[in-house]
This record gives structure tokens, sequence and C-alpha cells, in this order.
């Protein structure tokens, strides 16, 4: 199941701070900052997906990621190879570095990390 962009923007303040209240998760936005209740529909719809619960404390609800961020971010890599490479990770590594301004030295440092996935397999 995949986060809404507003969900999203939540989601990496609640990763950020790990646990929050009401308060600090709306003093965490930047401005404009949206209303109580657009982040109260937030939380309810994320939870309902699964991907934040809380903890009751008096009056108070301590919200907390139940999806850590890697695995968010994995799964949507994931999706976005399968859906726009053909599910080949060459198609996507190959645009990545042909598409994107890696300088020379960011492209030895990956093809390093590349080496040392070969080497542990």
């Amino acid at each position: 199941m995949e986060l809404s962009n507003a969900e999203e923007q939540l989601m990496q303040i609640l990763w950020r701070k790990e646990t929050a209240y009401m308060k600090e998760l709306l003093e965490a936005y930047p401005d404009p900052k949206p209303a109580l209740t657009t982040v109260a529909t937030l939380l309810k719809r994320m939870q309902d997906k699964n991907f934040v619960d809380y903890i009751q404390k008096g009056r108070s609800r301590e919200y907390f990621p139940k999806v850590s961020k890697k695995k968010y971010f994995s799964k949507q890599m994931n999706g976005m190879i399968k859906n726009f490479f053909n599910d080949s990770t060459a198609q996507f590594a190959s645009f990545f570095t042909t598409e994107s301004d890696l300088s020379e030295k960011e492209l030895r440092e990956l093809r390093e990390l590349i080496d040392r996935q070969l080497k542990n397999k």
C-alpha cells in the first residue's frame, strides 16, 4: 500500500522524530502549517493503512511509525523498477548513471558499492 504525498510528508516527520504527539507533529511542519484536523485525518488514514499507530497517554496520543523508512523506500524503489524499467535493475542502473549528473567520484563510489556486494554474494 502506498502513501499520498501529504501522508508521505507527515511520515517523513514521524520517521525523523521516531515518536511524537500531535502538537510536535504540527510544529515540525514548515509554514504554512496544515490545520490540526488535516493532520488528524492524515494520521487516521495512515493508521488504517497500517503505517502508523499510537500509545494513549492520558488524553494524548503518542504516534509512532509501524513501517521503517528503509522498508518503505525499498518497496517504492522496487515498484518503480518494476513499473518504469520492465522489472530490470540493469535498465534502472543504466538510466540512473546516464541521466543523473553523477560526478566521476560518485560513479567510482557506486562501483565500489557494487564490487563489495559482489564479494559478499
